[in-house]
């Protein structure tokens, strides 16, 4: 008997292969199966371990170049071309593609969910000004040509699926928020410590600030992830003291001996290391978006992203007031426990269901 079979594009270099797989577990506890095609850098070896783990997992190295790096519109379309070979060689039900833009020129003969995590047109509303670029012109005309080619969109926050909708005048998408599994809880023996993590090299962190802030800090800031990305961009750390990019096993133990976690984030359309901080119980303070107020609102501390002397007074009080720092750190660690992995993957499985009649048939003859 035919099982129900997912074809599903990702990177390997930020959240959204944590994404991928917790979501391919989820599918694999349910009997469904997953083709999962990398495109951009290799995975890492500590990464192909990861997802030999989830069994039903086939893992597909392309080769293939991310829309956000490839070089014309033609590079993006040669790769969707492609990927709708590799789609149909793996007798896949349903394609779930993370980068909505390789529906264009509709290479797959089963039905597309595109899900939006990021794009460069509403990064640049939120962190530039003036007009788009010629480089992020073309890119956004092809997504949008991409997401009006897939049956439905998913984003992973109400705030980020207004932004989407208004930005490029399509219809409101589907809101799936993002969860991540529970890891095992590590021994919490919380010091004065403030720890932040994320794509660092992108403007849209927001680091200049968090290095400012760091400056106006008794106690240090222990920064995470990478400071060079894979288009040339970099960001400089004075003050924050860079660890650079951890695995999740040292990122979490970190995290539960940190008082307190910081994102000064100008965008970010969910916040996956946010919710990883809330699970080890840091308290809180975050940048005032609407993104960070819909999934944290009553839950953390919020200032401006444009003032680091905000941000410092918040956060000096709260390491000089370890209690009001472990309150918080609970509050959050309680919202946390509502974004997970299981609720992610029904929420997914159900926009499935929605647009694709022969994967809801092969779901249930493998029940």
């Amino acid at each position: 008997m035919k099982m129900a079979h997912v074809f599903a594009t990702t990177d390997a270099v930020g959240g959204v292969w944590t994404y991928a797989l917790e979501l391919a577990q989820g599918a694999s506890s349910r009997g469904i199966e997953t083709t999962l095609a990398v495109l951009g850098p290799s995975p890492s070896e500590a990464q192909v371990a990861q997802s030999a783990g989830i069994r039903g997992l086939r893992l597909i190295d392309t080769g293939l170049p991310l829309d956000w790096t490839a070089e014309s519109s033609a590079t993006i379309a040669a790769a969707a071309v492609r990927l709708g070979e590799l789609a149909g060689l793996s007798g896949a039900d349903l394609i779930h593609l993370n980068s909505p833009a390789f529906a264009t020129r509709r290479p797959f003969r089963k039905p597309v969910v595109g899900v939006l995590h990021s794009c460069l047109a509403t990064w640049w509303r939120a962190v530039r000004s003036g007009p788009l670029p010629e480089d992020f012109a073309w890119r956004t005309s092809l997504l949008r040509e991409g997401m009006v080619a897939c049956d439905a969109i998913i984003t992973p926050s109400g705030a980020y699926a207004d932004s989407v909708a208004e930005t490029y005048g399509l219809e409101r998408p589907y809101v799936v928020h993002n969860g991540r599994s529970a890891a095992p809880r590590a021994p919490e023996t919380r010091k004065p410590v403030v720890v932040t993590a994320g794509r660092l090299w992108d403007p849209g962190k927001n680091a200049t600030v968090l290095d400012a802030l760091a400056a106006r800090l008794k106690a240090p800031i222990l920064a995470i992830g990478p400071l060079t990305g894979p288009n040339g961009e970099q960001a400089v750390l004075r003050h924050a003291r860079h660890i650079g990019p951890l695995g999740a096993d040292e990122v979490r133990d970190i995290f539960a001996g940190a008082a307190i976690f910081v994102s000064a984030a100008r965008y970010e359309p969910f916040g996956l290391a946010v919710l990883e901080a809330a699970q080890a119980g840091c308290a809180l303070v975050l940048a005032d978006i609407p993104t960070f107020r819909e999934l944290w609102d009553g839950m953390a501390r919020f200032a401006d992203p444009d003032d680091p002397a905000a941000f410092a007074g918040i956060i000096q009080g709260l390491l000089d007031s370890p209690d009001d720092a472990r309150k918080l750190g609970e509050a959050a660690r309680q919202r946390a426990n509502l974004l997970t992995a299981e609720a992610m993957t029904r929420g997914v499985l159900n926009v499935y269901r929605r647009v694709a009649p022969d994967f809801a048939q092969a779901e249930g003859a493998a029940a």
